[in-house]
């Protein structure tokens, strides 16, 4: 896989398939490593703020999990057909992963997590789920009144192939800043609004509106409150990045060497 930047974020050039058959190479090896699925306002923000950019440092790749990266990354000469979504990707993912991998979730409610292993297990009675915290979460990475250890020693005890993590965004990647050196081995997925939209506790935006770039506009017509100011903060910086960093050609391009990857 070729990675090229959006704004200064590496993004991997994957498809569904080749990233699931990549997660399970990585799951075979020794290591934790981590992977957060960027839509324009992670890449934004890493553009945009210095602190968000430290607390995504320890990450080890990156995925365009919007359509606008997408076409960002064509520009560049990526040739992708489709972004890797993350609620899409854990779908498809689970639907067909083998019996010898394990999962853990890590987020959301105990219904969201309960609905999320029932629905998986249904589709694919080899879906492995061996452990779970669905703690809140606050924006600093530490959980609300648990043993923050309690959760490494669980993760390290048990040792799961795929750790599911929907925190949202920002606290789940202040949460990997934090602990991903404390976690021995698995790989850490940062989904989010995955959680929620698998468990059909949120709705989704519709075929025709993922693929014109518009989820954003459908989540925000189904929590205007939660969402507004935010998007309309981070897509008008998107786009003032797009346009400023244009000028000096930096907006987009191939990086030949790709930030922390390795030979799974």
């Amino acid at each position: 896989m070729t990675s090229f930047h959006v704004l200064g974020t590496p993004l991997l050039t994957t498809t569904y398939a080749e990233l699931a058959v990549f997660c399970r190479q990585l799951a075979c090896g020794d290591a934790c490593v981590a992977m957060d699925f960027a839509n324009t306002q992670i890449v934004t923000m890493r553009r945009h703020e210095p602190g968000f950019r430290d607390s995504t440092s320890t990450y080890d790749y990156f995925l365009p999990d919007g359509m606008p990266l997408v076409w960002c990354l064509n520009r560049a000469g990526a040739n992708l057909r489709d972004r890797v979504y993350g609620p899409t990707f854990m779908r498809k993912f689970m639907e067909t992963v083998p019996a010898r991998f394990t999962h853990y979730l890590l987020g959301g409610s105990p219904q969201c997590g309960a609905r999320l292993r029932d629905l998986f297990q249904q589709v694919n009675p080899n879906a492995k789920f061996i452990g779970a915290f669905h703690g809140a979460c606050n924006s600093d990475g530490q959980f609300v009144g648990s043993s923050q250890q309690a959760v490494i020693d669980e993760l390290n005890r048990l040792s799961p192939d795929f750790i599911w993590v929907g925190l949202g965004t920002p606290k789940q990647q202040a949460w990997v800043k934090r602990y991903k050196q404390s976690i021995r081995r698995g790989v850490i997925l940062s989904v989010g609004f995955a959680f929620d939209v698998n468990a059909g506790l949120k709705p989704d935006a519709p075929g025709w509106m993922q693929r014109c770039g518009l989820t954003w506009l459908f989540r925000l017509w189904s929590e205007p409150r939660r969402l507004g100011s935010r998007y309309f903060r981070y897509n008008g910086l998107f786009l003032y990045y797009l346009l400023r960093d244009g000028v000096c050609g930096r907006s987009w391009g191939q990086i030949s060497v790709p930030a922390k990857q390795r030979n799974p």
